[in-house]
C-alpha cells in the first residue's frame, strides 16, 4: 500500500471530525476552569493534534498538521465557538458521543497512516490507538484532572477494537479498503456507545493485599 492510499477524501473527512471533536473537548475543558480565551485556545489545539504529532514523530515524517491549512484554523475555530456559546449546551452526553466519534475514526486514521509507511501490523495497530487517545490523555494532566486511563470503561479499548480491525481488513480481499475503515469506526463507536449507555467496563485489579503487609498490623490480627 503506497502513501496516496491515506489521502482520501474518506479519511480526510474523518481526519477533520476527529480534529474538531478533540478540540471542543479541550476547549472546554479550559472553560470549566473560566480560563482564558488563549488558555482555551491552546486546550483545543493541543487535544485535537496531540495524538497525531505522537504518531508521526514515531513514523517519523512532519507533524501532520504542521503544512496543513485546515487544522489549526479547525481547532481554534471550535474554541471560538466554545468561547460564544453557554456552557450548558455541552453539557449531558452529547459531548461523550461526538468524542467516541473522534476516538474511533482517529484510531482508524492513526492505524491506516501506519500502515501507508510501511509500519508492521501490531505497531501500526498501538500507533492508532495513540491516535485516538493521546490528545485526550494529554489534556487531562495539563488540567490536572484524573486520566481516562484511570478508569476502568470502555475507552482505550474502543480505539483498540477500531485499530485492530483496520488491519484486519487489510488482509479481506477483495474488499475496498474505504469499506473496512468505515467497519472498524463504526465497531469501535458501537463499544464506546454501549460503555457510555450501559456503563460496560473492563474488570479491575481486585486482588487483596496481605494483611501482614498492611502498616501497623500482624497477619493474624483479624483472625477468627
Amino acid at each position: 500500500m503506497d502513501t496516496e492510499t491515506i489521502l482520501t477524501p474518506l479519511l480526510d473527512t474523518l481526519d477533520l471530525l476527529g480534529v474538531a471533536v478533540f478540540a471542543l473537548s479541550g476547549a472546554l475543558i479550559a472553560a470549566r476552569e473560566r480560563q482564558t480565551f488563549v488558555t482555551m485556545a491552546f486546550f483545543a489545539l493541543v487535544t485535537g493534534v496531540g495524538g497525531g504529532t505522537i504518531r508521526d514523530i514515531m513514523i517519523d515524517i512532519p507533524a501532520f498538521w504542521v503544512n496543513d491549512p485546515w487544522i489549526a484554523p479547525i481547532c481554534l475555530g471550535v474554541a471560538l465557538i466554545a468561547w460564544f456559546t453557554p456552557h450548558r449546551w455541552w453539557e449531558g452526553r452529547l459531548l461523550e458521543f461526538a468524542d467516541g466519534a473522534g476516538l474511533t475514526a482517529y484510531a482508524v486514521i492513526g492505524t491506516a497512516k501506519a500502515l501507508a509507511y510501511g509500519v508492521t501490523p501490531v505497531p501500526a495497530i498501538l500507533m492508532g490507538i495513540i491516535t485516538g487517545t493521546a490528545g485526550g490523555i494529554i489534556r487531562d494532566v495539563i488540567a490536572g484532572r484524573p486520566s481516562i486511563l484511570m478508569r476502568p470503561e470502555l475507552y482505550v479499548t474502543a480505539a483498540a477494537l477500531s485499530a485492530s480491525l483496520t488491519v484486519a481488513f487489510e488482509f479481506v480481499e477483495p474488499m475496498p479498503r474505504w469499506v473496512g475503515w468505515i467497519i472498524a469506526a463504526s465497531a469501535g463507536y458501537i463499544l464506546r456507545s454501549l460503555a457510555i449507555t450501559k456503563g460496560l467496563e473492563l474488570p479491575a485489579y481486585s486482588r487483596e493485599k496481605p494483611r501482614g503487609d498492611q502498616p501497623g498490623k500482624s497477619s493474624t490480627s483479624d483472625m477468627s
